[in-house]
């Protein structure tokens, strides 16, 4: 293919493509097999986008629509650039097709495309809602357009926005769509990077890393610029070394050679003339410095004003930079162009890369850099709509820091009111590091900073300004704002409960007429902190919290207040607990239908799963994520639900497939502490194995003490268990019970007795392990005297389990098999089926003991629950009971659907009712990577190839 890329002098670029014969390949045969994902990695100058542009003329993609847009690295605050630059010419395209209402809300953002899109639809008063709104309506567009290819280039400095909305149409994408994504992998974010780290199934993916040229290569692209079959190999081999392999770097170095006349014709081709008479200079920088200086001064301005500008510009933007007259700087841009060092496209003119940019921009002493910088300011002002991102680019680069606070924040307003928080967080972090303000405009600045930052998923570290902020501001409902903000940092990010209490508590004092900041501070205050803070304190602030919950009218904080205490109230056993649920459920129509909702219902699911409310929890968070990426785009309140879902399904003993979920959502994108300690501690709890105790009760003692130090003490109840459990079948049940003991200390300190007593039956069986039966007997008592009154559903349970392994201690052995045979009794009722098993093989030991013919078929009930989950530590542990009594257990029957999981029978059934993937995994809560390994081991196991012969085969299993 041929791109053009003459000069004055000769050829710059290659009207061949070099090098890149396998990578072509795999992009033309990804594109042509859509819906389908293909990244281009590489760094500058590597040739990411002379490989699309030979994409784009390839036969094979004749007939697809053409949308391409690029991510610039001076951001305005205006979201999804790039996609918005892809569609703006599509009007005619779009002329005719049946959208729907949605589309009709892109008519702000696409004002182009106005008169093709339907009416806009009522406004909404969720911003979470109407970005989610947004991203159906750019979703459906691109449907609409049929067969087509969707290139965004550059996406190492895409904004946030654009990043959820790729995420969002990569797990669902239009059948005819195929996307290109070109990048610097070293500067992308977690967050670009996580775009592609997991494609739905149903996506075809491809992931090309461009690697510099070697020696043959650059021989060959030489003499196809110099358009001469052969070029010398000390030459080639010289290029290659200074221009380090890069495409653009070695067209710069030709470009000069020849401008200089330092190429001499050698047996029909090229050769350099000698190498001690003549070096050339390493890299891009200064060849294009030079090719720069060869140019007349009206023409050296204009580059100069083009690498300040940075960004294609029409020539009278460049006019203005320069001060020129029309005349002169037409003639100007033409000898660039000639010279081969500009690009121009719609009357928009810039340098061919954007490094030979950087060089110029370099190059330019630091009095005039800063003068063309504030002519650019001005110059870009009158551009429409004003590019408010540049203006504070150049003024802040001009040096007039009073005028670049201004218009950052300017660029800030119009971010939020685009719904655009992370643009917003980000214009108003960079403000406040790194401009001198009066303490008021900072106190204002900081304060919109804090909650703009506390609706990120990946949550920026601003405690510092906040305090900053705090430290300056006057008395007042201000300085109040900015201890609550400064309090919320540190609970979000787990550090520091001890300061994060002293400023909820100091925030109350200056929020008096703030009532629903007011009514938040109280919720805050009862959340586990130190162990300095009596319970009875910190459950008093719930009971102020409902007081002054009449008082609060806005629907939304309500909501939380009544979600948080609800929650609390769950973790202590009060009652009331489910009053209020009732309430979250009656006030939401029985639809968590926003991002606020849904959280509230995360909530309360997340500590009725802990107490033992199973059931509830599933209900709960089940409605939580049904609605969760729908209530908010950027997929953290989903990511939230389903690391709650885990904890639920190791609680109900769905482990079949847990291990592969909890990591597939480790790979997520969030890193709040909170849903980390999460994943660990389910992780950690089904991490014992026969042969590897040793590593499983390392990694439970280390998330004990991480998860300890988080403050999440609700959850210590978990780990506190399994590793005590470990370590006492491996002989060391008096150390882990020392290791132990500050998180137990933990949560009866916060009262939390409904959740700890689930650790009870562990304990006491440490304790008789370790000779200290009076110890055991004083915790049972300890735990029955606390819990009158209070709703406990695990408490019969886990008592009875504990009681009787006191029995079996004293080889009563009667009363202890009564007492496990009613605990797995109420532990079954309970939805918690591990829990029921172990009791049961601990009723079966004591029916051994007794002579009793029951204990075979209440160990084979353990056994048969240990075999489902996949317990294979327990399952080793039940079999050598039974061998111990003379017994040999069951072989394992070889027919296939009797050796599916329960979950792959489930997802093979859904996929023999024709469901995809897709909709596997939103039916059962899984990810569509655990779809996909559940339907494959099925079909494994079944011998089958397809859905249909699956059909047959569990037909078959069914019978008539």
């Amino acid at each position: 293919m041929s791109t053009g890329g003459h000069s004055a002098h000769g050829r710059i670029v290659s009207p061949v493509l070099v090098g890149r014969d396998g990578e072509l390949k795999r992009l033309v045969t990804a594109v042509t097999a859509p819906p389908s994902v293909v990244v281009v990695e590489g760094e500058a100058g590597i040739g990411k986008s002379r490989l699309v542009t030979e994409l784009v003329a390839r036969p094979e993609v004749a007939g697809r629509r053409m949308l391409s847009g690029g991510c610039n690295q001076i951001r305005e605050p205006f979201p999804l650039g790039p996609i918005v630059e892809a569609l703006r010419s599509s009007s005619e395209d779009l002329r005719g097709a049946a959208l729907s209402p949605v589309a009709g809300s892109l008519r702000a953002l696409l004002p182009e495309l106005a008169h093709v899109l339907p009416q806009p639809p009522e406004p909404l008063d969720d911003r979470a809602a109407e970005r989610h709104r947004l991203f159906r309506g750019l979703s459906e567009v691109l449907a609409a357009l049929g067969p087509a290819l969707l290139v965004v280039e550059d996406l190492h400095w895409a904004d946030e926005q654009t990043v959820e909305f790729l995420a969002y149409l990569l797990a669902k994408p239009p059948a005819a769509l195929s996307v290109v994504l070109t990048c610097r992998g070293e500067e992308a974010s977690a967050a670009v990077r996580a775009l592609t780290a997991r494609p739905a199934d149903t996506l075809t993916h491809e992931h090309i890393v461009l690697t510099p040229l070697d020696e043959k290569q650059t021989r060959e692209l030489a003499g196809a610029i110099l358009d001469s079959g052969e070029v010398s190999e000390e030459f080639a081999a010289h290029l290659c070394l200074r221009a380090s392999g890069l495409p653009l770097a070695i067209q710069e170095l030709l470009a000069l050679l020849r401008s200089r006349g330092a190429l001499i014709p050698w047996g029909g081709g090229w050769a350099r003339r000698t190498l001690e008479e003549l070096d050339v200079p390493s890299g891009v920088r200064s060849s294009v410095r030079e090719r720069v200086g060869c140019l007349s001064p009206a023409a050296r301005a204009v580059a100069e004003a083009a690498a300040v500008l940075q960004l294609a510009s029409p020539v009278a933007v460049l006019i203005g930079v320069t001060g020129l007259s029309q005349q002169d700087a037409a003639g100007a841009v033409d000898e660039v162009l000639d010279s081969g060092l500009f690009v121009e496209r719609d009357g928009m003119v810039r340098f061919r890369h954007v490094l030979a940019a950087q060089a110029v921009h370099e190059g330019i002493g630091l009095g005039r850099r800063q003068t063309l910088h504030a002519a650019a300011a001005t110059a870009v002002q009158g551009l429409r709509p004003v590019p408010l991102g540049r203006v504070a680019y150049h003024l802040r680069q001009a040096g007039r820091l009073g005028d670049w606070v201004d218009a950052a924040v300017k660029a800030a307003d119009s971010a939020f009111e685009l719904g655009d928080d992370a643009e917003v967080a980000r214009l108003l972090e960079d403000v406040l590091r790194h401009a001198d303000l009066e303490p008021e405009r900072r106190a204002a600045l900081t304060i919109r900073l804090g909650w703009a930052a506390s609706e990120l998923l990946h949550l920026p570290d601003v405690g510092d300004l906040l305090a900053e902020a705090l430290d300056k501001a006057p008395p007042g409902p201000v300085r109040g704002e900015l201890r609550f903000l400064l309090g919320m940092q540190l609970e979000v990010t787990r550090t520091d409960p001890a300061r994060r209490y002293r400023m909820f508590i100091d925030a109350l004092e200056e929020l008096a007429e703030r009532p629903e900041l007011t009514a938040w501070t109280m919720v805050a205050l009862a959340l586990p902190a130190t162990m300095d803070v009596p319970s009875h304190e910190r459950l008093g602030w719930l009971e102020r919290a409902l007081e002054t919950l009449p008082e609060v009218g806005d629907p939304a904080t309500r909501l939380l207040v009544l979600s948080k205490v609800a929650m609390v109230f769950t973790a202590v056993g009060d009652p009331r607990w489910a009053e209020l649920t009732d309430r979250v459920v009656r006030e939401t129509g029985g639809y968590a239908g926003r991002r606020r909702e849904v959280n509230a219902y995360r909530s309360i699911g997340d500590e009725a799963c802990l107490s033992g409310h199973h059931e509830v929890a599933l209900q709960l968070l089940t409605g939580a994520l049904e609605s969760a990426a729908g209530a908010d785009v950027t997929g953290g309140a989903e990511f939230r639900c389903r690391a709650s879902m885990t904890m639920v399904a190791y609680c109900r003993g769905a482990w079949d497939g847990l291990g592969e979920e909890i990591e597939a959502l480790r790979h997520g994108r969030s890193d709040r502490p909170v849903e980390v300690s999460l994943l660990d501690t389910v992780a950690a709890c089904l991490s014992p194995t026969p042969g590897r105790l040793d590593a499983a009760q390392d990694l439970l003692r280390e998330v004990v003490q991480r998860v300890g130090a988080m403050g999440d003490v609700d959850l210590l109840p978990f780990p506190v268990s399994m590793l005590l459990r470990v370590a006492t079948a491996r002989g060391e049940a008096a150390a882990a019970i020392a290791e132990t003991s500050e998180a137990v200390a933990k949560w009866e300190a916060n009262a939390f007795w409904p959740v700890g007593v689930r650790a009870v039956p562990a304990l006491a069986e440490a304790m008789l392990a370790a000779d200290r039966p009076a110890e055991a007997a004083a915790l049972v008592d300890r735990y029955e005297s606390r819990l009158p009154g209070v709703d406990a559903p695990l408490a019969p349970a886990a008592l009875r389990q504990a009681r009787g392994l006191m029995a079996a201690a004293e080889q009563r052995w009667s009363e202890g098999a009564a007492h496990f045979a009613a605990s797995a009794a109420a532990f079954g009722g309970l939805s918690a089926p591990y829990e029921a098993a172990q009791a049961n093989e601990q009723a079966a030991a004591c029916l051994f003991a007794l002579g009793d013919a029951a204990a075979e078929d209440t160990l084979k009930a353990a056994t048969t629950v240990y075999g489902e989950l996949g317990a294979r530590w327990d399952l080793d542990r039940a079999t050598q009971l039974a061998r111990r009594w003379g017994l040999r257990p069951a072989p394992a029957r070889s027919v296939a659907g009797d050796s599916l999981s329960a979950r792959q029978r489930q997802v093979a059934r859904l996929a023999a009712q024709g469901l995809t993937n897709q909709e596997i995994a939103r039916e059962m809560f899984l990810s569509p990577k655990t779809v996909d390994k559940h339907l494959g081991a099925a079909m494994r196991k079944f011998g089958v190839r397809s859905r249909t012969e699956l059909a047959r085969h569990l037909d078959h299993l069914s019978g008539p």
